[in-house]
């Protein structure tokens, strides 16, 4: 799990330049995300970890932090 969220920070990292996201922190409530920025990183999930994002999975809470992305990864491994 820790090296799923190494690979999501570094995803991340190329969009927030000059802050440091913590595992928890709000990507949303920071203003910096758009439509655009939302279809990258489903995308970036997709390719990178292998799994198939469901429109069930389309909740901005699976997306919100580097927390919630790793554990949709888990979750959707198991599944």
């Amino acid at each position: 799990m820790e090296k799923d969220k190494i690979k999501i920070r570094k995803f991340l990292s190329r969009f927030f330049r000059k802050r440091e996201l913590l595992d928890d922190e709000d990507i949303f409530s920071l203003g910096f995300v758009n439509s655009l920025f939302a279809m990258q990183l489903v995308l970036f999930i997709e390719k990178e970890f292998g799994i198939q994002v469901d429109n069930n999975d389309m909740d901005l809470k699976n997306f919100s932090s580097i927390n919630s992305i790793s554990q949709l990864i888990q979750d959707k491994r198991v599944a």
